[in-house]
């Protein structure tokens, strides 16, 4: 990469797991592989759904890339919206095994570091973007305490030593192929997901500042 060559934008998907045959995080994330967004080259990676070996993956990523920006995406069967996460907790809390068997129970993900990052992506202008296109978007409190969770902690853990590197997480519902075999379960189509990434990436480039808006949770 020459000093006139934007910086990349990373953006990871997850392998399937707890008995799905297919991940739509990883679905989504592949189809906009290559592509550029206001000159950033987005490349496009999938993590293993494993505790440690999805941390270790991605930091070497972030190591070889050098990215100007993070979007991890993840599955979340049963959410009926995409949510944008505002917070990663330094807990690994597992009620199924990750992909290799391991099953932490309340251990932390980093010893002596932060309970708590927030992301540092303009989640509020992210959510009033995705609406506006009719894109169903909520912020969500928390990104549970399995996988996906330790990852987002682990990149903005990361990226405490890398300033101006934006990064957050994404978590979106199953896809209808997906739900078919969960009954009630709410489904977000492919497409429309591969939309909203491309509006988040574009507003996490562009955006400096947040938007102030109401978009918090009762429970």
């Amino acid at each position: 990469m020459t000093d006139a060559t934007p910086a990349p934008i990373l953006l990871t998907g997850f392998d399937p797991f707890g008995g799905e045959s297919i991940n739509p995080s990883w679905e989504s994330v592949r189809a906009l592989d290559g592509e550029r967004v206001h000159g950033h080259r987005v490349v496009a990676h999938r993590l293993p759904v494993e505790f440690d070996a999805s941390r270790t993956v991605l930091d070497q990523l972030i190591a070889d890339i050098d990215p100007v920006l993070v979007l991890c995406v993840g599955q979340a069967g049963g959410r009926a919206q995409l949510s944008i996460e505002r917070v990663a907790i330094n807990i690994a809390d597992a009620r199924i095994p990750d992909n290799s068997g391991a099953c932490p129970i309340d251990a932390a993900l980093v010893d002596g570091a932060p309970a708590a990052y927030f992301s540092n992506l303009p989640i509020k202008a992210l959510l009033a973007e995705l609406r506006a296109a009719g894109i169903p978007a909520e912020i969500s409190q928390t990104a549970g305490t399995y996988v996906c969770n330790a990852v987002f902690y682990g990149l903005m853990h990361g990226l405490q030593a890398r300033a101006g590197v934006r990064g957050g997480f994404v978590h979106i519902p199953y896809s209808p192929e997906q739900a078919a075999a969960h009954p009630s379960a709410p489904s977000l189509p492919t497409d429309i997901v591969i939309a909203a990434l491309r509006i988040i990436l574009d507003v996490a480039l562009t955006m400096r500042d947040d938007r102030r808006m109401a978009a918090g949770a009762e429970h």
